[in-house]
């Protein structure tokens, strides 16, 4: 069945693949990136079938004013794809402020507008989905990327908690877990000036191994893309959808080492009660 979908950071990565692969399937995409012409291609190919707009998701009332607008133009959207994001990169000593709050209003506070902007509108219709592009970065944590890390896991836990508000709506939410892929994301980090101080720390190792190319990469991007899509023909949404076989060992690991944390220390968890 044909859907309509709205797609933030289509310029390329994952947002450019799923796009590419439901407009080649029929579907219609409004499709919103920061570069105003990297879409021509596609849409000299699809017309009307691609919808486009210009759009910063850390400008709060321009990801209002595009999500309107796409409603009002388009009527029905099924599926929104919160994909805007980049990764800010350095020891935390080594970020300055300002690309500190440039990171978290982009992939923290940009993903909570285009939630909240499109909440109203789903109501409205009584129900769609949402899917937010978080990363396995969203339940464990690498030295190196604390920033990126902070807004993974913000979006999770907002997520968590907007799902539940909103399911008697119809209205489902699904957090999309990827591992490293081969896609265009590289283009999408941004590195902190480094201090020699952690060259031989976690944060000086796991930059050096990038740099050197040290860690495979082992994530097929269209696969990937293409489970994301996948993930819509279910009956129901899964809360969580880890993509790539190191996304799946990595969280595996952290969530067993949490949980045998846990119990190592329920007896002083349970000890600090009121006494009865």
């Amino acid at each position: 069945m044909t859907q309509t979908w709205f797609i933030t950071g289509t310029s390329s990565g994952f947002g450019r693949i799923i796009t590419e692969k439901l407009l080649a399937r029929g579907d219609l995409v409004a499709a919103t990136l920061r570069k105003a012409d990297a879409l021509d291609d596609l849409k000299a190919r699809y017309g009307d079938q691609l919808w486009v707009a210009t759009l910063d998701v850390t400008d709060t009332p321009a990801v209002h004013a595009v999500i309107d607008r796409a409603f009002a133009d388009l009527g029905r959207i099924d599926v929104v794809v919160n994909n805007a994001g980049y990764a800010l990169c350095g020891a935390a000593e080594e970020l300055e402020s300002d690309a500190i709050r440039r990171q978290i209003d982009t992939n923290l506070i940009g993903s909570i507008e285009v939630i909240r902007a499109a909440l109203p509108h789903l109501r409205a219709q009584d129900g769609g989905r949402i899917l937010q592009v978080s990363s396995e970065g969203g339940q464990i944590a690498y030295p190196n990327f604390s920033l990126y890390h902070a807004s993974k896991w913000g979006i999770e836990g907002f997520v968590e908690s907007v799902s539940q508000e909103v399911a008697s709506f119809g209205i489902e939410i699904a957090l999309i877990e990827p591992g490293p892929a081969r896609t265009a994301f590289g283009g999408g980090i941004v590195n902190a000036a480094p201090m020699e101080v952690y060259a031989t720390t976690p944060a000086g190792q796991i930059r050096a191994g990038i740099a050197a190319g040290s860690f495979e990469i082992i994530g097929d991007p269209a696969k990937m893309a293409q489970a994301i899509i996948d993930c819509t023909d279910r009956a129901t949404l899964p809360k969580r959808l880890a993509l790539g076989s190191s996304s799946y060992a990595a969280i595996g690991a952290v969530l067993h080492g949490r949980l045998a944390e846990l119990e190592a220390n329920k007896a002083v968890t349970l000890s600090t009660d009121i006494d009865a």
